[in-house]
Formats: structure tokens, C-alpha cells, sequence
């Protein structure tokens, strides 16, 4: 399969986007403000603990925003659970967001030839509560699975979303799964919250579980998000180095991490044949860029 460009709308979302369509200035002066807060928590060896008050805060303070009934006939997860996972308690943007998610998923792969019910087998790397593999509950002749770092939204996971199967996984690899396991892994928001060091020990265990010629999908923050570095972050970030904040609690919110498309080609993709490169054509993750990737037959 020939590697080509593919162009996907994108249509920005109310709330919970990464952006959330702040100008410049603000966005600059918000960042600046949480990187001098973070540090202070570091400092007083507090930065999970402070990570999770904020979640729970976010999460009381968004009660009574439920909606009566999800489209999916599927369960909603908590406040808690959704900030934790997806970064807002909002349940519209929940829902919509990964609908958008699985959609824009759907539609690069058949772009390039290749249709979602053909899969055997499936794994959402890094599924949180389900906000996009809820998305998949139709796809009948498929064995869904799910995998993530954080227990509590796996639990919910196993009672909520029954026709999956999840597993929770440790920060380092291994993966509970025998080799060339799946047809297709996506992996959505997960790299931009991981280390060098982490990001290409899973990128190469997911090659493992992932079948010679099977495909995986990642997103990465990539040229989109410059506006949100330091002017020296962003000098490393175009002679194409990554950039990583808040290393020290990789997997979650907290560390976030910028890649330069040279960098994913280079250091971060290289054992796999780049099908399609999107510069943020991530729906579901507002702004982030996409890659589908071929393991080698």
C-alpha cells in the first residue's frame, strides 16, 4: 500500500479541546501560570497528589451537568472517572469527542483501502473510560479489547462496556497479549503524555502485539501546538528534538509531550511503513496529528 496525504475536516468542538480556541496570549499567560504551580507542587513533593485534587475539584464542580440519556444506550462514566481520563467532566464532549474520534479512526483507514469489520481483532491502547471504544459496541465480528495505565476507569470498563475485554497495564511494558495478537492498535493522546525513554519501549512492544501487516494509529502534538512552548522549547522543537514536561509522572495529564514530524519519522516510527501522515487531522483529539502505520509483512 502507497503511502499518501490524506485531508480530514476538522470541526472544532465546544469545550474539553485541548485549544479551546484561546488566543495566543491567554493561552501563553494560562501555561506560564500551571508551569509555576507545577513546579511549586513538585518542589513540595506533592505533584500527584495535587494532579488528583484538581481532577476531584473539577469533577464536584461539574455535577448535575448529566445528560438524561446517551445515544449508545451505554452508561455514562463518573465525573472523576471522565476528567481523569478525557481532561473535562463534560459529558456532551465526552460523547461527541469520541464519536469524532472513532470516525476520523473509520475514515483513515478506509481511505487507505483497508475497512474497520475486517479486523479479527482490536485493541484501543490507552482507552481510558471507553470514550471511543464505546464507539465500536456495532462491530459484531470483532474481538474488542481495551488497555490502560490508570485501574479505577478499567474497572468501570469491565462492568460498563461488557462486549470488550480490558486489561490494566503497568507504566513499562509488558502487554498481556501473545505476539501479532491484533489486526489493527490505535493509540489516541497517549504518546503526547510519554518520555522519550517510554515512548519508544511501547512503541516497540505494540509492534509486537500488532500482526505483520497489521496496522497502528497513533496522534502526537505536533507543529499545531508550538503556541504552547517557551521560546527555548520551541527552538529544541524545530531542530527536531522532542519536548516533554513533567517527565517524572509520565502517563498522566500532568506530562505532556511535543514531537516534531521529523522526530516521529525518525525516532519514533521508524520500525514501521508510514501509510499516512496528517498534520492535525485528529477530530477527536483537537489539533493533534495523526500517523497510520503498517507492521511489515
Amino acid at each position: 500500500m502507497s503511502s499518501r496525504r490524506l485531508t480530514l475536516q476538522r470541526q472544532p468542538l465546544e469545550s474539553g479541546g485541548n485549544r479551546g480556541g484561546r488566543s495566543e496570549p491567554r493561552t501563553k499567560s494560562r501555561s506560564a501560570m500551571k508551569e509555576l504551580v507545577v513546579e511549586a507542587l513538585r518542589r513540595a513533593g506533592l505533584l500527584k497528589a495535587g494532579l488528583r485534587a484538581h481532577e476531584g475539584f473539577r469533577a464536584l464542580t461539574s455535577r448535575g451537568r448529566r445528560p438524561r440519556l446517551t445515544p449508545d444506550g451505554l452508561p455514562l462514566p463518573s465525573p472523576r472517572l471522565m476528567v481523569m481520563t478525557a481532561g473535562t467532566a463534560d459529558p456532551d464532549w465526552f460523547l461527541e469527542s469520541g464519536r469524532r474520534s472513532a470516525d476520523s479512526v473509520r475514515e483513515t483507514l478506509a481511505h487507505n483501502g483497508v475497512q474497520v469489520e475486517t479486523f479479527r481483532a482490536m485493541l484501543d491502547f490507552g482507552c481510558g473510560c471507553g470514550r471511543v471504544l464505546r464507539h465500536w459496541a456495532r462491530l459484531r465480528n470483532t474481538e474488542m479489547h481495551g488497555s490502560d495505565y490508570n485501574l479505577a476507569p478499567i474497572r468501570w470498563c469491565r462492568r460498563a462496556l461488557p462486549f470488550a475485554t480490558f486489561t490494566n497495564n503497568g507504566l513499562r511494558p509488558p502487554l498481556p497479549f501473545p505476539d501479532g495478537k491484533f489486526d489493527f492498535a490505535y493509540a489516541l493522546s497517549v504518546f503526547t503524555h510519554l518520555p522519550p525513554e517510554l515512548e519508544r519501549t511501547w512503541m516497540a512492544e505494540l509492534r509486537r502485539v500488532v500482526r505483520p501487516g497489521g496496522y497502528l494509529l497513533i496522534t502526537t502534538h505536533g507543529e499545531g501546538f508550538m503556541a504552547l512552548l517557551t521560546a527555548a522549547e520551541r527552538d529544541g522543537f524545530l531542530a527536531g528534538r522532542a519536548v516533554v514536561r513533567c517527565s517524572d509522572v509520565a502517563g498522566t495529564n500532568l506530562c505532556v509531550a511535543y514531537h516534531p514530524a521529523a522526530y516521529v519519522r525518525r525516532q519514533l516510527v521508524s520500525e514501521f511503513e508510514v501509510v499516512d501522515e496528517i498534520p492535525e487531522g485528529a477530530r477527536g483529539n483537537p489539533g493533534q496529528d495523526v500517523y497510520l502505520l503498517r507492521r511489515a509483512p
